[in-house]
C-alpha cells in the first residue's frame, strides 16, 4: 500500500544537521549572550515572573510588540526595573523596532536574531513555518519574506553542495531565485568545487496554481489536515479519535510505521489496510501459544514492545478513519466531490452554482462557501456579472456584511474575480490563441494584459490534459497517474508543470502554457554541467513552494517519483489547505 521506492532511487540527505546548527546557535544566544534560564510564550496575558531578566523568542510581528511593549510599560508603572530580551525568529524587521519605539520602550529592550528558518518535519519534508507568507506576498505585496526565502536556499547550498538545475515560475520565485544568487556570488567560496548532492531545485509561487490548493483532498495525509489541522508535523487527536477522555499530540511522519504505508493512500483504500494490519497484528500476538519459555523471554524482549506500539497506532488512525467518516457524511462529502469534478471538468456550470447557493443559504460553513465559489471562479476565468452579484448578495446576506472586506481580497488577489463584459471564456480563449499564435509579439500585448490576474484554466487543462480520460472507473487501488490523489478527476497543475519541465530540463515548448499562466516573464531556467554530479544527485529534486503546498501535492510528487525514479524533497513556506487559504484572505477572525 506504500510508495516503495525503486531500487535505483536516490538517498535522501539527513537534515538533522539542520536541526544541531539551529540548536547550537539558540542555545548560543540564550545562555552564553544572554544568560537567559527561562523563555516566555507571547500569549496575551500577563507574565508572572520574579526574574530579573524577561527574553521573548518571537516571530517578527506587529501584535507581539505590542503585547512586549504592554509589559514593559506595566512594570514601568508598578516601579520596577527589568532587563528585557527579544530575539526575533527568523528575522528581525524595521517595523517592529518602529513599533517598539513608538511604545516608548526601545531603549529598555535588546533585540537579536535567531536565523531558524528551515524546520523539516519528515525526512522529505521542509518547512519554514510561515503561514503569513501567503497573504503578505500575494495579497499584500509584500516583499519582506523574500530574504528568509533566499537565506534558506544558501544553507540548503552550504549544506548539501550547489543545485546544478534551476528552473522556476512566477514573480516570487524569480525576485527569490535572483536574491540568492546574489547571496552565492558574495560567499562563493563556501561551495566552490563541492560534490552537488541536490541536482534540481524548482520554484514555484502559489498563484500558479490555485485551484489544486482549493479542492477537496481525498489522500488520508490530506484528509487528516482538512479534519483535524496538522500543525508543524503533529495533530491532536480528541476524545472520538482516542476513546478515551483525553486529547493526544501524534507526531506524524515516517517513524510511524503505520502512517508512513496510508499517508499518500486514497482514503477509500485505508480501511481495507488498516484491517488487513489489525489481523496479522492478531496472528503476531496469537504466536504466543505455542511457544516454551525460551521462546517467550525472546518474544517479549524483542518483539512485544514494538508490537504494542503498532496497536496503539493503529488503533489512533482507525479511529481518525472513523471520525473523518463520519464528518464527511455528514457534509454529504461525495455529493461535494461530484460537484467541484464537475467544475474542473467544465460541465453542468449551472447545477454546480446552484449547489453553491444552497450550500450558501443552508449555512453550511462560510470558509467552505468562499472556497467553492473561488473554484467556480477560476476553473470559469471569472464570474459572469449576474452570478457574481447574485452569490456575492446570497453569502453576505447568509453570513454576514463583516465579509465584505474578504471579497474586495479574493477580487485582488486573483481568486475570486467578475468577468468584464465581452470576457467570456470564449473570448478569453480567443484572445490568448491570438496572442500565442503571433510569432511577432515578443512582449505582452495591449489583449494580454487585460487578462492580469486572471484564470485560463479551461484552456490549460487541455494543454496539459489535466483531465484523464479513462475508459470505465479509474482503478484507485492501482493508479495509473498523479490523478488519483483528486480520485483520477485531475492531475494537479503545479505537479504536471514540474514533470514536463523536468523531462525536458527547461520550459522549451511550454511557451504557450507559460503565456496563459500569465507569466511570460516570471520564469528562468539555469544550468550548469552536470560532470561533477552522480547519477544518484541528478534524481534528487528540491521542490520549493512559495505560499504553501498541499498534502495532495506532495503525494503526487511522491507518486511521480516513483513511477520515474526521482526523489522529492519538499520545501515549503507552510503547509496549507483550501482552509488556510480562505482563512489568509478573510478579514472575519474566527
Amino acid at each position: 500500500m506504500a510508495f516503495p521506492h525503486r531500487p535505483d532511487a536516490p538517498e535522501l540527505p539527513d537534515f538533522s544537521m539542520l536541526k544541531r546548527l539551529a540548536r547550537d546557535q539558540l542555545i548560543y544566544l540564550l545562555e552564553q549572550q544572554h544568560e537567559v534560564d527561562k523563555l516566555y510564550k507571547v500569549e496575551n496575558k500577563p507574565v508572572v515572573s520574579s526574574s530579573e531578566q524577561l527574553c521573548f523568542l518571537v516571530r517578527p510581528r506587529i501584535k507581539n510588540m505590542r503585547y512586549i511593549a504592554n509589559l514593559v510599560n506595566a512594570d514601568k508603572v508598578a516601579g520596577r526595573t527589568r532587563k528585557y530580551k527579544v530575539i526575533f525568529s527568523p528575522q528581525k524587521f524595521y517595523a517592529c523596532e518602529m513599533v517598539l519605539e513608538e511604545e516608548g520602550i526601545y531603549g529598555d529592550v535588546s533585540c537579536d536574531e535567531w536565523a531558524f528558518s528551515l524546520l523539516p518535519l519528515d525526512v522529505d519534508l521542509l518547512s519554514m513555518e510561515l503561514p503569513e507568507f501567503f497573504r503578505d506576498y500575494f495579497l499584500e505585496g509584500d516583499q519582506r519574506w523574500i530574504n528568509t526565502v533566499a537565506q534558506a536556499l544558501h544553507l540548503l547550498s552550504t549544506l548539501y553542495g550547489p543545485f546544478l538545475n534551476c528552473y522556476g515560475i512566477g514573480r516570487c520565485a524569480k525576485m527569490s531565485y535572483e536574491l540568492w544568487r546574489k547571496l552565492e556570488e558574495e560567499e562563493d567560496s563556501e561551495t566552490k568545487g563541492r560534490r552537488p548532492e541536490i541536482g534540481h531545485i524548482f520554484l514555484l509561487d502559489r498563484d500558479v496554481d490555485f485551484v489544486t490548493a482549493l479542492c477537496s483532498q481525498v489522500v488520508y495525509e490530506g484528509l487528516v489536515d482538512d479534519t483535524f489541522r496538522i500543525k508543524c508535523g503533529s495533530v491532536d487527536f480528541g476524545p472520538e479519535v482516542t476513546s478515551s477522555d483525553k486529547s493526544l499530540k501524534v507526531l506524524l511522519n515516517a517513524e510511524d510505521k503505520v502512517f508512513s504505508e496510508i499517508r499518500n493512500e486514497h482514503f477509500s483504500n485505508v480501511f481495507g489496510f488498516l484491517s488487513q494490519k489489525a489481523r496479522n497484528l492478531q496472528a503476531q500476538y496469537d504466536r504466543r501459544r505455542g511457544m516454551d519459555i525460551k521462546q517467550m523471554k525472546n518474544f517479549v524482549s524483542r518483539e512485544l514492545k514494538g508490537l504494542k506500539q503498532e496497536h496503539r497506532l493503529l488503533s489512533l488512525h482507525i479511529g481518525a478513519c472513523e471520525s473523518i467518516m463520519k464528518k464527511k457524511t455528514k457534509q454529504d462529502f461525495q455529493e461535494l466531490i461530484k460537484t467541484e469534478h464537475a467544475l474542473l471538468e467544465g460541465f453542468n456550470i449551472r447545477e454546480g452554482t446552484s449547489y453553491i447557493e444552497e450550500h450558501i443559504d443552508r449555512q453550511v460553513s462560510p470558509i467552505e462557501s468562499l472556497r467553492l465559489m473561488c473554484l467556480l471562479s477560476i476553473t470559469e476565468n471569472g464570474l459572469i456579472p449576474k452570478d457574481y452579484r447574485s452569490l456575492k448578495t446570497q453569502y453576505l446576506q447568509s453570513y454576514g456584511p463583516e465579509h465584505l472586506l474578504t471579497f474586495s481580497n479574493l477580487r485582488r488577489a486573483g481568486l475570486l474575480t467578475e468577468q468584464a463584459p465581452g470576457d467570456t471564456l470564449t473570448a478569453v480563449e480567443s484572445k490568448v490563441s491570438k496572442l500565442v499564435t503571433d510569432k511577432a509579439a515578443g512582449k505582452i500585448t495591449d489583449a494580454f494584459s487585460s487578462l492580469a490576474k486572471r484564470s485560463n484554466f479551461r484552456a490549460i487543462s487541455k494543454k496539459l490534459n489535466l483531465i484523464p480520460r479513462v475508459d470505465g472507473e479509474y482503478d484507485l487501488k492501482v493508479p495509473r497517474d498523479m490523478a488519483y490523489v483528486f480520485s483520477g478527476a485531475y492531475v494537479p497543475l503545479s505537479c504536471r508543470i514540474m514533470e514536463l519541465v523536468l523531462e525536458r530540463r527547461s520550459w522549451q515548448g511550454l511557451d504557450e502554457v507559460v503565456r496563459l499562466l500569465n507569466c511570460s516573464e516570471c520564469v528562468f531556467t539555469d544550468t550548469a554541467k552536470e560532470d561533477k554530479a552522480s547519477s544518484e544527485s541528478l534524481r534528487l529534486i528540491l521542490v520549493v513552494f512559495l505560499g504553501g503546498c498541499t498534502f495532495s501535492e506532495i503525494s503526487a510528487l511522491r507518486f511521480l517519483g516513483r513511477e520515474k525514479g526521482y526523489r522529492f524533497i519538499f520545501l515549503t513556506t507552510a503547509v496549507t489547505n483550501s482552509a488556510r487559504l480562505m482563512e489568509a484572505m478573510s478579514e472575519v477572525r474566527a
